[in-house]
């Protein structure tokens, strides 16, 4: 279950697509198609950042917000969790925690948007972080994820999940240390 509510940081909303101007129809490099990645070159206009309450998640929506900025693009900002569920299937006590958590990380989102003067949207989804990542990347075009490293030594071992978006993602994952 996916829930999305957007932000905006300007006087414009955002509409969902890619702001571009082409003055000839001739020069226009988007094709058949009428997308294409990046405002100019590499410079991404559209990020989905992942954001799980850490530090290292807390400094790449920071990042997330300067990029979009400089670039004059937005930011998706995607909050996903699987619940821990007990012996007889409920997890009712991780869906408070993670819906209270959502809202939290929604304000704040909000705050950085109007901060920033990004157009910005917020997901929460109750489900694989990695999937949810690499989803709505997809579905908006994405021109990049970005996401915080790990600091748990177990995902030294056994793989993060920054490790495992950049393996499944079609498009370019930033690893914010």
């Amino acid at each position: 279950m996916l829930c999305a509510a957007a932000v905006s940081g300007s006087a414009a909303a955002w509409d969902g697509g890619h702001q571009a101007a082409v003055a000839d129809p001739k020069m226009d490099r988007a094709g058949a198609s009428g997308f294409e990645r990046g405002a100019d070159g590499p410079t991404p206009s559209l990020l989905v950042v992942g954001l799980d309450g850490s530090d290292t998640s807390w400094r790449a929506l920071h990042y997330a917000f300067g990029l979009a900025r400089r670039q004059h693009g937005a930011v998706v900002a995607v909050f996903a969790f699987m619940p821990v569920t007990s012996w007889d299937g409920t997890s009712a006590g991780a869906w408070y925690a993670g819906a209270e958590l959502a809202a939290e990380l929604r304000a704040a989102v909000a705050a950085l948007a109007r901060e920033h003067r990004v157009d910005a949207e917020f997901v929460s989804a109750q489900r694989d972080p990695v999937r949810s990542l690499i989803e709505v990347a997809a579905e908006r075009r994405a021109d990049a994820i970005i996401v915080g490293a790990s600091k748990a030594l177990s995902h030294k071992l056994f793989g993060s999940k920054a490790v495992r978006t950049i393996r499944r993602s079609r498009c370019p994952v930033i690893v914010v240390p």
